[in-house]
């Protein structure tokens, strides 16, 4: 921890490690904008007009009010502490929304009406139910971070990093690893050691003009899709787009069905984000965090974004290489930029797609590794348990492309065909529906069960079983009974652990090394309400 000596001395806006933070974190944010970009057009046959017009501009205000107000938090956390150390949160659009509204609400309008429009109507309607939902989550996790193991925290935050973060990119990688392999190298060996490059140049901006000149001069890119990209950069600035909100909100129904489990993901994963700061030393406010996160969903759907954003994963990372408060601002503010300006159709054809990725490979090592370090030793075990449903939604959601890639679906195929080649596709898929929300529980469970906590372990199974028979776990959707068959195994577990409760065992004594590691959060410091422009 560094401390300010004296309490009247400027608190700097930058520092050399927000240069490094930057270009890591903004050339995160920029792979992800190029993604939901080629999605909006390749997917959903989105016009260009409406994508560079509207819903890229109206991301682009989410993104430097969220930014922005981020700093903001990091500078009074700062001032209150007396430190000069505080990192920022990182914030931009949702990874695992981006996929999911696109290919699981938009998408299958998109192919029954052949609208696009309608289309869009619908996952902006949904974006706006995300972020109503979060801001009814920011009142409840505060109270679920309070009580949760840290390794359930932690461990289903791993396991999101791990797969839907880190194994895409590390696939792209592989594509053309003569690009990525040694922008890899170059972020581990300037973000994970103490070398330094020659000139304290940035380690990310090094990255990835390496990885840039590697692919123009291995001939990996082409100066004619740089042309024509150029001629299509025209300038846009965002405006209200209610119409479009309301139109969509007019059926809302059949989207309550993934926006509530999403919405209580969103608000569970901005808590395990939190928890993961704080675990690097940085404790925010959960409900400061979670109201702009809400606010930033709903403001951004009714400017017509159906890309909900969120505070990121990553924030011991970024604090890893340097970065404060300004690297946050910066990023919001160029990302903004380059939204209103329609730049990112050129910058595609600019930076190859391997030289961007390496650094969300990194981000999800760091997680990863942090799950383990930041937690007992003895709770491994409820690490690898919090993982394991968000690895069952990922290989799913593998399966389920593949086959719709070939032309028919794991229904169609059969759960007998596909058990007789080894794929347990049925369990996978019911282990994996409510992932995030899924691991939290099994984590807890498991790391109660650990420390002989069977009172704690009882109530945990019991939520289980109330959350599978409603269906926000392991549930195909919100229902009544929507899978009795696991919510009375988790009542069974219950029960066993009642059993072992009312045997009043004592609870397992903590080893020297883990007393500071497992204590409990500290309070809160009192929530900084979002300025103006972050609502």
């Amino acid at each position: 921890m560094v401390k300010i000596e004296s309490s009247a001395a400027p608190l700097p806006y930058w520092v050399r490690g927000d240069t490094n933070a930057f270009f890591g974190f903004g050339v995160n944010v920029l792979v992800n904008v190029l993604t939901l970009t080629g999605l909006c057009l390749g997917v959903i046959k989105l016009g260009s007009g409406d994508v560079f017009g509207t819903i890229l501009p109206a991301l682009g205000i989410a993104l430097v009010a969220g930014n922005v107000y981020y700093t903001l938090l990091a500078r009074r956390l700062a001032r209150r502490e007396n430190r000069t150390d505080v990192t920022a949160l990182p914030y931009g659009p949702s990874v695992p929304h981006m996929f999911i509204v696109i290919f699981v609400i938009m998408l299958p309008i998109y192919l029954r009406t052949q609208d696009p429009r309608q289309a869009w109507q619908a996952g902006v309607a949904w974006a706006f139910i995300i972020g109503v939902i979060v801001l009814i989550g920011a009142f409840v996790g505060p109270y679920i971070r309070r009580y949760a193991p840290r390794a359930a925290l932690l461990g289903t935050l791993a396991g999101i990093s791990i797969t839907f973060i880190s194994m895409n990119p590390a696939g792209q990688m592989w594509r053309m690893a003569w690009i990525a392999l040694p922008v890899l190298a170059l972020l581990l060996i300037g973000l994970l050691t103490d070398v330094k490059l020659p000139g304290n140049i940035p380690i990310g901006l090094a990255a990835l003009l390496l990885g840039t000149a590697i692919g123009w001069i291995g001939g990996a890119m082409s100066v004619p899709d740089v042309s024509a990209a150029a001629r299509d950069i025209a300038f846009a600035v965002p405006s209200f787009e209610f119409g479009l909100l309301v139109d969509g909100l007019t059926d809302m129904a059949p989207l309550l069905a993934t926006a509530i489990p999403l919405g209580v993901y969103n608000f569970t994963e901005g808590m395990t984000n939190v928890e993961s700061a704080a675990t690097a030393g940085d404790n925010y406010n959960l409900r400061s965090v979670l109201l702009a996160d809400g606010a930033g969903a709903v403001v951004g759907a009714a400017l017509g974004s159906p890309f909900p954003p969120a505070v990121y994963v990553g924030h011991p990372g970024w604090k890893a290489a340097g970065g404060r408060s300004g690297y946050s601002m910066a990023t919001g503010v160029v990302i903004a930029l380059l939204c209103f300006l329609g730049m990112f159709g050129l910058l595609s054809t600019i930076f190859p797609t391997a030289a961007i990725v390496p650094i969300l490979l990194y981000i999800g090592l760091l997680i990863g590794a942090q799950a383990f370090q930041a937690t007992p030793r003895a709770h491994a075990a409820a690490v690898v348990a919090a993982l394991i449903p968000n690895i069952a939604a990922w290989a799913t959601g593998q399966m389920d492309n593949a086959l719709a890639a070939a032309g028919t679906s794991a229904a169609e195929v059969g759960d007998a065909a596909l058990a007789g080649a080894g794929v347990v596709y049925d369990g996978l898929l019911v282990l994996g529906q409510g992932a995030i929300l899924a691991g939290l529980v099994l984590g807890a469970l498991v790391a109660f069960i650990i420390d002989k906590r069977f009172w704690q372990a009882t109530s945990t199974a019991g939520a289980g079983a109330v959350l599978s028979f409603i269906g926000l776990i392991h549930g195909p959707q919100i229902e009544w009974n929507a899978n009795g068959q696991v919510a009375l195994g988790y009542l069974f577990v219950a029960l066993i652990c009642a059993a072992f409760a009312l045997a009043k065992i004592p609870p397992r004594v903590p080893d020297p090394d883990e007393q500071d590691l497992d204590s409990p959060p500290t309070p809160e410091p009192a929530p900084v309400p979002a300025p103006a422009s972050s609502v």
